[in-house]
C-alpha cells in the first residue's frame, strides 16, 4: 500500500530534501511525503484506486509532475523521478570537494613574437570546492599554486619567468585564488567571481566555468570535472617586462589565456591509496 519513488539528479545522485505531493483528479492533496537521505520516498498511506498527479519539488530544482494510476492494491509506484536544477544549470552534490592535482591541469598561453604561442603550466597546486546545499550561488572555491612550478618546456625561459622580471617567485612564492561569489551563466555554465593574488597584487578575476559531470572512479570515490578559462593582463599584476624587437614587435604578449581542467574528489581530502 502507499507510494514509493526515487528522486535523483540528472547525474543520478539522491535528492534527500525532495518533497512528493499527490493530488486526485479534483486537485485535492491526498498525500505528502519527504524523501530520506537516499532520495527514496516510502509512504504506507493507502490510496483509493484511480488516477492521480504526482508533483516532486526540492529547493534549487525545477518541479517535476507526472501521472500515476493506483490499482486495487492501493499502491502507486512512481519509479525514478529526475529533477533538473532551477534554470537548467547543474552542479555536483553539495559538500566539500578536493582538487586532485594528478588529474588536473593549470595552463596558460601567451603570444610569442607576434606570430606563435608559448604554452606553459604549473605543476604544483592544491585547492578545494565547497558546493552550497540550498543556494549554489553561495558555493566557494579556493586554490593555491606554487609559482616556481611554472613549466614551459624550456629551462632558460622558465628560469627567466621565475625571476624578478616576471613571477619573482622568491618574494611571491604562491599564487592564490579565492572566490567571492558564483552566478549562473546558462545550462551547466557558471561565472565564478573571485580575487587572484599574483606577484604581490590582488585583483578581481572572473572564471568562465563549465561543469562536465560527475562519476565514480576506480578507487571507490566520486569525482566531478570542470573546465574554466579566463584572460589576464600582465600589467594588471605589475609584470611589465618586455623586450621589443627591432621590428617593433613585443617578444612576449601582454595578455595570458588561462585554461583550467579540474578533477575534484568528493570529500575533504584526497584518497591515500
Amino acid at each position: 500500500m502507499g507510494l514509493t519513488a526515487r528522486i535523483r539528479t540528472r547525474d543520478g545522485w539522491a535528492v534527500s530534501h525532495a518533497v512528493v505531493t499527490v493530488t486526485d483528479m479534483t486537485g485535492t492533496q491526498v498525500l505528502r511525503a519527504e524523501a530520506d537521505t537516499e532520495g527514496t520516498v516510502r509512504d504506507t498511506t493507502p490510496l483509493e484506486p484511480g488516477a492521480y498527479t504526482v508533483i516532486v519539488t526540492a529547493v534549487g530544482y525545477a518541479p517535476a509532475a507526472s501521472s500515476a494510476i493506483v490499482t486495487a492494491s492501493g499502491r502507486a509506484e512512481v519509479g525514478t523521478v529526475t529533477l533538473a536544477r532551477q534554470g537548467g544549470t547543474e552542479l555536483p552534490p553539495p559538500g566539500p570537494w578536493t582538487i586532485d592535482p594528478a588529474h588536473s591541469s593549470v595552463a596558460a598561453v601567451a603570444q610569442h613574437l607576434g606570430i606563435s604561442s608559448v604554452h606553459g603550466r604549473f605543476t604544483e597546486f592544491a585547492g578545494t570546492v565547497e558546493i552550497a546545499p540550498d543556494d549554489v550561488t553561495k558555493s566557494r572555491v579556493e586554490a593555491v599554486i606554487r609559482a616556481a612550478s611554472v613549466d614551459t618546456g624550456n629551462g632558460m625561459r622558465d628560469t627567466h619567468l621565475r625571476s624578478a622580471d616576471f613571477l619573482d617567485t622568491e618574494r611571491y612564492p604562491e599564487i592564490t585564488y579565492r572566490s567571492t561569489g558564483v552566478t549562473e551563466a546558462g545550462p551547466d555554465r557558471w561565472t565564478v567571481h573571485g580575487e587572484l593574488g599574483l606577484h604581490g597584487v590582488v585583483r578581481p578575476v572572473d572564471l568562465d566555468l563549465a561543469y562536465l559531470g560527475t562519476g565514480a572512479d576506480p578507487w571507490g570515490g566520486t569525482r566531478a570535472a570542470f573546465r574554466a578559462t579566463t584572460e589576464l593582463r600582465r600589467e594588471d599584476f605589475a609584470m611589465n617586462y618586455n623586450q621589443v624587437l627591432q621590428a617593433g614587435i613585443a617578444a612576449i604578449g601582454t595578455t595570458l589565456k588561462v585554461e583550467l581542467d579540474i578533477q575534484a574528489v568528493q570529500g575533504e581530502s584526497l584518497p591515500t591509496a
